[in-house]
């Protein structure tokens, strides 16, 4: 498995849903994403606008600690998108 930065590898993560982003699309959602940003970007096409929307105000977290979209994921890594507490997409 390569992880080193510029590799093409991208693992299968679960992605953990949790209020708007779970009403959109489910409580867990697999994608195969190299980085955060990738994980975003994913979801986004997955799912559409509303998806984007939300999450351009969620907090993403990865092994129960807040990432950027520059984190690199690896196997086995716990992906959560976290949402403001209210609101949502209409």
């Amino acid at each position: 498995m390569d992880t080193a930065p510029g590799s093409t590898f991208k693992p299968e993560i679960d992605v953990r849903l949790f209020a708007a982003a779970r009403l959109i699309a489910g409580s867990v959602v697999v994608v195969r994403a190299a980085d955060v940003s990738e994980v975003r970007a994913r979801l986004s096409a997955q799912f559409g606008d509303c998806m984007a929307r939300v999450l351009s105000v969620s907090g993403i977290w990865v092994n129960g600690e807040p990432a950027s979209d520059s984190h690199r994921l690896a196997t086995n890594d716990e992906v959560a998108v976290i949402p403001p507490v209210s609101g949502g997409c209409r």
